[in-house]
């Protein structure tokens, strides 16, 4: 059993958190609006008032949170931040989705501070974590990876170590940006299809058979049939995962990246922010 201090509890935050629980790890919870922390409380973990004070014993620190400002604060933050708690042979774990850029200053602003941080940023939704399928993407030092292992087990799978810190932020802005690419033009193409009177459902399951269709178009495409938007990734943090792309090249070098982030920003801008990202197919309709 490993002493585990989670910060973050949205929706994907607190069913990893959950899990850890259910496999017999002692859990301090920490998040922003302390409400969230309620449920884990009533399954047996502690709740903290601050990162600083979940991180106070801890071995492993997770922070699963929404961006690189938000994940700087629960880490760095001169008050409350963890990273004043740590302990030395404390392990750091950031499952965030951060910018290259983010991750990197984050492990050196903890390198500076004498502490460890495995970059772990997560592929899967919200069934994938409740099944315990997560596929973590690690970037840091292989002991780190080792040491986390088998708390990481409880959640899901980690890939091979994919290099410093940094290179797994690299992996999953390119994940996302697939599985973004591949929403806006699914939703372009199912009002196409409307348009010209066809049995969408039928057409759509031929493109099904061939080799070109990926397993996530299954479930975007059951989802914009059905008009079925309830949030497992949001339209808005998909556009932030697109932003922080184009840091690495801009528009020029990127321009598919560009034109996808601009349908999930058009998006936002017309409240379907909090809605899963199938819900770009209602530009269209």
């Amino acid at each position: 059993m490993a002493r585990i201090a989670f910060l973050g509890l949205g929706a994907m935050g607190s069913r990893m958190a959950l899990r850890l629980l259910n496999a017999d790890h002692a859990v301090t919870v920490w998040n922003r609006s302390p409400a969230a922390c309620a449920p884990l409380v009533a399954a047996g973990a502690q709740a903290a008032a601050t990162p600083r004070s979940a991180a106070d014993g801890a071995e492993f620190v997770f922070s699963m949170v929404r961006d690189d400002e938000a994940a700087r604060h629960v880490w760095l933050d001169e008050v409350d931040g963890a990273a004043a708690a740590l302990a030395t042979t404390a392990l750091a774990i950031e499952c965030s989705t951060l910018s290259l850029d983010g991750a990197r200053s984050l492990a050196d602003a903890l390198a500076a501070r004498g502490h460890r941080l495995l970059e772990a940023p997560v592929s899967g939704s919200l069934p994938a974590v409740e099944a315990g399928q997560l596929v973590f993407l690690p970037g840091g030092e292989a002991a780190d990876l080792a040491r986390a292992a088998p708390v990481l087990a409880a959640l899901g799978s980690a890939a091979p170590l994919l290099g410093p810190v940094g290179q797994g932020a690299l992996t999953k802005l390119l994940i996302n940006s697939l599985l973004g690419v591949q929403v806006s033009l699914l939703a372009e193409w199912m009002a196409v299809l409307k348009r010209q009177g066809t049995d969408v459902s039928r057409l759509l399951g031929a493109a099904a058979s061939t080799a070109v269709w990926s397993p996530v178009a299954h479930r975007l495409a059951a989802s914009m049939l059905a008009g079925d938007f309830r949030p497992q990734f949001p339209v808005e943090l998909i556009a932030k995962d697109f932003s922080y792309a184009l840091q690495l090249g801009g528009p020029a070098e990127q321009p598919v990246v560009a034109a996808a982030q601009a349908v999930f920003e058009r998006a936002t801008r017309q409240g379907l922010g909090a809605q899963n990202m199938s819900a770009v197919a209602q530009l269209y309709s």
